[in-house]
């Protein structure tokens, strides 16, 4: 017996092989979907991951010089271990005849002792022939199997220097630092009380603002959640967490020494607001000096305004140190 098919059925089998067809399209263009999510979500953790693994570890040139060949000032090749003997630390002591004062050079983030940029050897000889000793060093990260930190374990190694530099003799230390080594420089002085006074070049503080800053000078990304995925794989490449750094006090602490700020305000890496809101908790300190440049780039203002750099840097040094004579 065969089977009858009413135009009715047959109208209902049509109906539900649309249905059919309409919900497996449905289900091929959310699977189509849901995979272009997942891809682009899986996109853009791996390239944050990436990011973070990349800031530890700046390609970093090898030394081209030393004081005698570069400036002609006879030195001492130093090594020293960190403030907490984590990493081991080499440099250069440039000693000023019958001198208690010294100058520590705090370098920035892929650079080493030259920083040639700056470039480090003129500012050296310029305070060298002002009778301060000059201690030059290069900071852990400068070596492939150490990563930068931001400032955690630089801070062990600049604590570190200035032990080296107490060490021989020093009874007044000044930190001239640059980018992150500036940073540093700010968070070592909340630990230390060694130090007399800060010279702060383009001083690059570790925030959230700072990070998204940086982020924004090479890709149109939101701030959430680019901010928060760097920090948090940071710790996973690096080994330390932001959270470590004392970007806040920095920011709202008024030091016990003098600070001199020096910002351009067309600093790509380092906001100069941050330089300023540093310098406006200074209020108690009539030494410290802040000088903006509306036309200043990251760490090269002393290369466009050499005469006016020197002078300024070299006349706060002297103050400094003559005021601390007379007490």
């Amino acid at each position: 017996m065969g089977v009858i098919v009413t135009p009715q059925v047959a109208k209902g089998i049509v109906t539900v092989s649309k249905k059919r067809s309409a919900y497996t399209r449905s289900h091929f263009f959310l699977a189509v979907l849901l995979s272009f999510v997942f891809v682009a979500v899986t996109a853009a953790v791996g390239f944050h991951a990436y990011i973070a693994w990349l800031l530890g570890r700046p390609v970093i040139a090898p030394l081209s010089s030393n004081p005698l060949e570069a400036i002609g000032v006879p030195y001492e090749d130093l090594s020293f271990p960190s403030a907490n003997k984590r990493s081991n630390l080499e440099g250069w002591y440039l000693p000023a005849e019958h001198s208690k004062r010294t100058v520590i050079f705090s370098h920035g983030y892929g650079a080493n002792r030259e920083e040639s940029w700056v470039p480090m050897y003129d500012l050296a000889k310029a305070a060298h022939m002002q009778n301060f000793n000059v201690l030059m060093f290069d900071y852990g990260f400068v070596h492939p199997e150490q990563v930068v930190t931001g400032g955690v374990q630089e801070t062990f190694e600049l604590l570190g220097a200035i032990d080296v530099a107490k060490e021989k003799g020093a009874e007044q230390i000044f930190i001239w630092g640059f980018s992150m080594g500036a940073g540093t420089a700010l968070g070592t002085a909340l630990q230390s009380g060694d130090i007399t006074a800060m010279i702060l070049d383009s001083a690059f503080i570790l925030s959230p603002d700072t990070l998204y800053y940086n982020i924004r000078q090479h890709a149109d990304l939101p701030r959430f959640p680019s901010v928060g995925l760097l920090r948090l794989f940071f710790p996973m490449m690096n080994g330390v967490s932001m959270n470590q750094l004392p970007y806040e006090r920095v920011l709202n602490t008024s030091y016990e020494i003098p600070l001199f700020l020096i910002h351009g305000m067309q600093d790509e890496k380092a906001p100069y607001q941050l330089a300023k809101q540093v310098f406006n908790n200074q209020s108690e300190q009539a030494l410290s000096k802040l000088w903006i440049l509306p036309d200043g780039h990251h760490e090269l203002i002393y290369t466009v305004n050499k005469r006016e750099y020197l002078q300024k840097t070299l006349s706060f040094l002297e103050s400094v140190s003559a005021g601390i004579h007379q007490k």
